[in-house]
């Protein structure tokens, strides 16, 4: 994270937590965050896809339109399977993300931004919700009188080495950065999850038939 507006969202959010690994919904202090409130969007999972429950007045601004109620994913039109698991991805394994995207306007104008997705709980059971924000990376004259069309993805990251306790440092392995590789998006961490909990689970059918249990 780069920008102060996803920064301070982060450690508000990693703040109300506490020992958790979400906030609950009814912990966030709209008093509290009012100089990044109109950055501030909530999605949540319906059958239709991962929807806009809330979006802040500039987020609204920087389309022309009202979000409420649209889907995420509609932001996205070259890669909106990504977002949609990215976005339900955040909210099952409860995994904040941090997105580097551009916008484009309809007349060919092209800005920065950081978008940042963090786990939401609206009740004391599993994550069902994601607090975002949305914040440009330049302050272009044009993007306050010129609607956006369309976000396109740079690059996704998880932040779990911002999130959670940290790790003894002997003997890990070598991070991509270190070995000069590119990190893995988002999606190709979250298909890694899907393959190693369907390997552990075939692990574990196997090892209980061979033990004779059921």
């Amino acid at each position: 994270m780069r920008l102060k507006t996803t920064i301070d969202v982060f450690d508000y959010w990693n703040l109300i937590r506490g020992a958790d690994a979400a906030p609950l919904r009814s912990a966030i202090e709209p008093t509290h965050i009012g100089h990044f409130l109109s950055s501030l969007f909530m999605l949540e999972a319906h059958e239709s896809g991962t929807v806009f429950r809330l979006a802040g007045s500039r987020i609204c601004d920087l389309f022309g339109r009202d979000l409420g109620g649209s889907q995420f994913s509609q932001l996205w039109p070259h890669c909106h399977q990504d977002i949609e698991m990215t976005a339900l991805g955040v909210m099952q394994h409860a995994m904040p993300a941090l997105l580097n995207v551009t916008g484009y306007s309809a007349a060919g104008h092209s800005a920065a931004f950081e978008i940042i997705l963090l786990p939401l709980r609206s009740n004391e059971s599993e994550c069902d919700r994601v607090l975002g924000a949305i914040a440009s990376s330049v302050a272009a004259s044009w993007l306050e009188i010129v609607p956006l069309e369309f976000f396109a993805l740079d690059r996704s990251r998880l932040l779990h080495e911002q999130f959670g306790p940290q790790s003894d440092t002997v003997n890990q392995e070598p991070t991509a950065a270190a070995t000069g590789q590119r990190p893995p998006s988002i999606s190709e961490t979250l298909r890694s999850f899907a393959t190693d909990a369907s390997r552990m689970f075939h692990f574990n059918t196997t090892n209980t038939h061979r033990s004779g249990l059921s």
